[in-house]
């Protein structure tokens, strides 16, 4: 998914992601004590932990890429730290539904429409 050699950083536990650009920027420059210009991605996941939203900068603006799961859950990092520095592989086994310590993956689902 994403191959760049870019720095990737989750923050741990769960956030609101009704936030989008702003509100998440905000958070790696407050919480995560970081800077969101700096090119790297910054990973959020929600409470029910079935969604993740990855804010970066690119050159004149901010990009924000979302993944929905529509069954089961990623294997997201509880809240003990305020941001936690993963590989991009690493990032690429959590949105492949990796635990990043035992290794299962989300079964793929087949859907013919959407309603």
């Amino acid at each position: 998914m994403f191959s760049h050699n870019l720095q990737v950083y989750l923050a741990p536990g769960p956030t609101d992601l009704r936030k989008s650009i702003d509100g998440l920027s905000i958070l790696v420059e407050n919480q995560m004590e970081l800077s969101p210009f700096s090119g790297y991605l910054f990973a959020f996941c929600n409470r029910k932990r079935t969604t993740i939203k990855i804010l970066y900068w690119d050159n004149n603006g901010f990009c924000l890429w979302m993944k929905r799961l529509e069954s089961q859950t990623f294997q997201w990092p509880d809240e003990d730290t305020s941001s936690l520095c993963i590989s991009n592989r690493e990032l690429n086994w959590l949105l492949d539904g990796l635990n990043l310590h035992q290794g299962r993956a989300h079964r793929s689902l087949k859907y013919s429409c959407v309603s």
